[in-house]
């Protein structure tokens, strides 16, 4: 079926329209071979709060960006190839529900549908096309991704000192590594990750000394298992809030 929309008409009107409403700021996204698969509205948890997102699938990318005007306008494009895309699903909590990681080396986050039917067929579409993706290139599935952040709204207080309480002064801040809200004086250390940047990123102290010494390397453990043991909540898996200019 994908071979045969990739060259047709309705498949190329199709991805002109998305490539028009992102406008110039966003990137091209027409290439030979590329099928625009299907669409819509998910809930991302940001690092702020919850927010609706547009999203596209594709059988190569995953494209999402802040909705202006529906069906009309966005802004902030990204683009996620999904050959190094691996999804979990999460557990329904209060009024997060329907809900799955989506997780890559350099960026991952929670996402939410309105109904279960529409989560099925998200993570279905999406398992299909990484499939596909890898049988052709011979690849094997990704076992590295970045932490999911936690949200400011969960830690009042450092997550690993335990003792700092967060001010307009004294500041949240997250380390790269496990996605902990930490205080500056846990988070002073820098190190190299090369998935995430070219240059040092903010560790907490906790993950460098693991990093410096070798006993953590630059690949976390699936992030639904690393949580089972402290924090188990959805609420807890988050990305950095899209609008915020802060890198903390």
């Amino acid at each position: 079926m994908v071979d045969r929309l990739a060259n047709s008409e309705a498949n190329a009107r199709r991805i002109g329209m998305v490539e028009s409403c992102f406008g110039a700021a966003g990137q091209p996204l027409t290439i030979p071979g590329r099928v625009l698969i299907g669409e819509g509205v998910l809930t991302k948890l940001c690092r702020k709060k919850p927010k609706a997102r547009q999203f596209f699938l594709f059988n190569d990318i995953l494209v999402y960006g802040n909705i202006v005007i529906q069906k009309k306008r966005y802004n902030k494009q990204h683009i996620i190839p999904l050959e190094n895309v691996t999804i979990d699903s999460i557990e329904d909590d209060g009024d997060l529900r329907n809900g799955w990681l989506i997780k890559t080396p350099t960026k991952s986050f929670a996402v939410y549908a309105a109904t279960a039917t529409e989560k099925s067929e998200w993570m279905n579409h999406i398992n299909k096309c990484v499939s596909d993706l890898l049988s052709k290139s011979g690849k094997i599935p990704s076992n590295e991704h970045a932490a999911v952040w936690v949200p400011d709204s969960e830690a009042n207080i450092c997550m690993r000192c335990q003792k700092v309480k967060f001010t307009p002064v004294s500041r949240r801040h997250h380390c790269r590594k496990c996605g902990f809200v930490v205080c500056g004086p846990c988070s002073e250390k820098r190190f190299l990750l090369p998935s995430q940047s070219s240059k040092p990123v903010r560790v907490c102290s906790f993950c460098f000394d693991l990093l410096s010494t070798g006993q953590l390397t630059a690949t976390l453990p699936n992030r639904s298992e690393f949580y089972r043991g402290s924090l188990q909540s959805p609420r807890n898996l988050s990305d950095e809030d899209d609008d915020d200019d802060s890198s903390d």
